[in-house]
């Protein structure tokens, strides 16, 4: 062991010399591993970063959530337009039945969108602010977190109490200032109680529940509001049902499916009129895309790296070259084969390293220009820096190999001649 940390050390010193002395050189071989290393590591961040993004997007349906609505997530609606068209909306008496027979779920939310709206506060009006109604259960399936105040009581979601809670955007806006908690503003010609204001959703490439300029109400005002019927077509409305602890997902499915079979009284020779969703459809979508974005960025890498291979094994052929004298002489005083491969071998790593590191450095300079320019953050993770410290590593041992193998085989009197 204390060898190995020997030739290590030793290796080290020489990698480091020739950087020394032969700064123009070893700058023009180490520029190819800094730009590879920067290709591919930088592709790598970037893609992990919008992947990380999009996921968590995604993620804010929750995986133990089941979304029921007409139409299904893995299929695209416009391919067969009419089929899905003819198909019923979710409405309340789905809710109920779901609400009284469901044995896996642990909450049971409704959800329809009411239109979009003019909200108003003193001489202040904000257009196009959409407007949905929800259930009582609505604000724990989506795990609600607010800026300041409350979801609706049970008292208020059931009677259909004149209360809203605001999108972000929504009451800053009207408001700009906080303390905004019982205000009131006007709607549709009714006076609405605020009781809640939901925290900002942020900035995302795909923000998938994003409240921030819209305006929750309890369903039952949204239905005196609006009129539904419970066997319309048109609107938006969507159930939703969170798994209870311990339960499985496809247990709650094959529940929520027999349930609205039996509630919409379909006979056994027809297809579900109604689609079950989960975020586990999106997950599968995604791995496949971001695995065929990551296949590309890794074969523009393996470019810049391949013209990089070759510039430092230049360098090892040209310092086998100018050591041969040492090589011979140390040869012939007993040193091993292996003692002189691992030396040339640790010395390109070294060099490779050096490069990588700065092809590091420059990604996490480009992470954070990009950053304050995109939708998205854009850094380095532990997990790039290991993958460019293992590639700088590989490409060391790639572009050494040969070099050193030359060095570890060379007679040690020709060597001793050789000028």
């Amino acid at each position: 062991m204390k060898n190995v940390l020997k030739i290590i050390w030793e290796a080290a010193n020489l990698a480091l010399g020739q950087l020394r002395t032969n700064k123009t050189r070893s700058f023009l071989s180490l520029i190819g591993i800094t730009i590879g290393i920067f290709c591919i590591i930088g592709v790598g961040a970037a893609v992990d970063s919008l992947e990380d993004n999009v996921r968590e997007s995604f993620n804010k349906l929750g995986e133990d959530v089941l979304y029921i609505t007409k139409f299904t997530w893995e299929e695209d609606p416009g391919a067969n337009y009419w089929k899905w068209r003819r198909r019923p909306n979710p409405d309340y008496d789905d809710f109920k039945a779901l609400k009284r027979k469901l044995k896996s779920a642990e909450s049971i939310a409704f959800q329809v969108f009411v239109g979009v709206k003019t909200a108003k506060w003193r001489n202040k009006a904000l257009e196009e602010t959409f407007l949905i109604g929800v259930t009582e259960e609505y604000g724990r399936v989506f795990g609600f977190k607010f800026d300041e105040g409350r979801f609706f009581s049970s008292v208020e979601a059931n009677s259909g109490s004149e209360k809203c809670l605001l999108g972000y955007t929504v009451a800053m806006e009207l408001f700009g200032t906080t303390d905004i908690v019982g205000r009131q503003i006007k709607l549709d010609g009714r006076s609405l109680e605020i009781v809640g204001v939901l925290e900002e959703s942020g900035d995302s490439i795909i923000n998938i529940m994003n409240f921030d300029e819209g305006i929750i109400i309890p369903y039952k005002l949204a239905n005196r509001m609006a009129n539904f019927k419970s066997n319309s077509n048109n609107g938006n409305s969507m159930l939703a049902a969170k798994a209870g602890q311990g339960k499985s997902i496809s247990r709650l499915k094959d529940e929520i499916t027999g349930v609205l079979r039996s509630s919409r009284k379909l006979k056994p020779t027809e297809e579900n009129d109604f689609a079950v969703n989960n975020v586990s459809i999106f997950q599968k979508l995604l791995d496949s895309f971001f695995g065929v974005i990551n296949s590309v960025g890794l074969l523009i890498g393996l470019f810049a790296i391949l013209v990089g291979v070759f510039s430092v094994a230049n360098i090892m052929f040209v310092s086998v070259k100018e050591r041969t004298n040492i090589i011979g002489i140390k040869k012939a005083l007993g040193a091993k084969r292996w003692v002189i491969l691992m030396e040339f071998l640790i010395e390109s790593a070294i060099l490779c390293l050096i490069g990588g590191a700065l092809g590091l450095v420059l990604v996490q300079v480009g992470a954070n220009l990009l950053s304050n320019v995109s939708a998205w953050e854009i850094y380095l993770s532990p997990s790039n820096i290991i993958q460019g410290t293992i590639w700088s590593i590989a490409i060391g041992v790639a572009a050494g190999i040969i070099p050193a193998w030359q060095a570890a085989t060379m007679d040690p009197v020709e060597a001793i001649r050789s000028k």
